[in-house]
């Protein structure tokens, strides 16, 4: 069975909120992940090049424990920009911890590499990065777009169009909901074909349902690279893992580690010296955690990011239809 809406989703968590902001000259974009009530956030970084801004924060050894939003974007270290941008909007509306007399809004950020596209990158003294960042938070709803849009706009992997994606899956009392931004120097499907690596883990036909493909491909091993893109930071997957079951920081990094099994499961490579892979995991502490329920929601975590990964190459690839 196909989706309806291959290219939409609807969040199933009260209080999160996802918008894009995409500039189609420069062919890049921004993302933010809006919490309506401050966020228990951790990440876990396993690419060997990553961009980022207020990751250190979020150490379960640190002092800040709770997040207004989490901002991905395209734009390489010009796309940390964007942060500021969420952080104006979150000031004008009253959010961040007050420390008298200001409030600061939280915002971690991070970033993929989508400068060798064909867009326009002379943008003159300053990148648009910060606009593109209040855009896409003025713009977060509960029915975001999927793939070519927002952080996903610019980005490619090894032998198809990179996009956003996002998977959800729903367990005993509560949510999860996954987002990635996939613009990885590998392959989200295997060797030369159309089927995904991620497929013994789609539901209802979600990015193809096409499952393995009959025969096995001789050369499926032999790894699918971006020309010319070799180098750090050039390449990264970015990924959010937002439930509504309570976390703590200590929790939601444990997650963050495991979580990183979908991204292996859903690319080929992965996990390189030339990727800057992070995950979020982030609680709005909504609903208590079931007794014994760390083990199963870690497992939903990785299995929803699997799906989240192929479904935004996948709605990518419709739009470039």
């Amino acid at each position: 069975m196909a989706l309806e809406h291959p290219t939409n989703f609807t969040v199933p968590i009260q209080g999160l909120l996802i918008g894009h902001a995409s500039n189609e000259t420069v062919q890049t974009g921004t993302t933010t992940i809006l919490f309506e009530a401050p966020a228990v956030v951790a990440a876990h970084i396993m690419g060997g090049a990553p961009g980022t801004r207020e990751t250190e924060l979020l150490e379960p050894h640190n002092t800040v424990g709770e997040i207004d939003a989490i901002v991905l974007s395209g734009g390489s270290a010009y796309g940390l920009d964007a942060a500021g941008g969420a952080q104006a909007w979150l000031r004008e509306h009253g959010r961040g911890i007050e420390l008298a007399p200001v409030r600061i809004p939280i915002v971690p950020c991070a970033i993929l590499f989508d400068m060798r596209n064909d867009g326009n990158k002379d943008w003159g003294t300053h990148s648009p990065y910060r606009d593109l960042g209040y855009e896409s938070i003025a713009a977060a709803s509960n029915t975001p777009g999927l793939g070519k849009v927002g952080v996903g706009y610019g980005a490619n992997t090894a032998n198809r169009p990179g996009g956003f994606g996002m998977a959800s899956s729903r367990f005993d009392r509560g949510h999860i909901v996954s987002c990635a931004a996939v613009n990885a120097i590998g392959a989200a499907t295997i060797a030369d074909t159309d089927h995904f690596w991620a497929a013994p883990w789609e539901r209802d036909g979600e990015f193809g349902g096409l499952g393995y493909p009959e025969p096995w491909p001789a050369d499926a091993h032999v790894p699918r690279l971006k020309s010319g893109q070799r180098v750090a930071g050039t390449n990264t997957t970015l990924g959010v893992i937002v439930t509504d079951l309570e976390l703590s920081v200590d929790q939601a990094k444990r997650i963050a580690i495991s979580a990183h099994d979908g991204f292996a499961r859903a690319l080929y490579p992965v996990h390189t010296p030339g990727d800057g892979d992070i995950i979020f995991v982030a609680s709005t502490q909504q609903t208590p955690m079931p007794e014994d329920g760390l083990i199963d929601l870690t497992i939903e975590a990785t299995n929803t990011m699997t799906r989240a990964i192929a479904r935004g190459v996948f709605a990518a690839g419709i739009a470039d239809e």
